[in-house]
């Protein structure tokens, strides 16, 4: 799970103890060496081609990119990113 998903979880009000337990027993993807640089990069691309490219969403897409992770969810902005190499399931 990239490291930006925990965040984004676990500051949901109505998440509670329940949730907090299985998010640390679950597989956190570790930032890689450049990752800061390629998201950046990443961003600037999407956002240079006139889409959307929220800074959350960029920095869960470079994290499974670097993983070779696929990413599981309904939010369409993160079709714009598929170029880069993000798989979407």
């Amino acid at each position: 799970m990239p490291p930006v998903v925990v965040t984004e979880l676990l500051s949901d009000p109505l998440s509670g103890p329940v949730l907090y337990d299985a998010l640390i027993d679950a597989a956190v993807l570790v930032i890689l060496e450049g990752y800061w640089e390629r998201a950046g990069l990443l961003r600037r691309a999407i956002k240079g081609r006139a889409l959307k490219a929220g800074l959350a969403d960029t920095l869960i897409a470079q994290s499974c990119i670097d993983h070779d992770v696929p990413l599981i969810t309904h939010d369409r902005d993160f079709r714009h990113f598929v170029k880069a190499g993000l798989k979407l399931l």
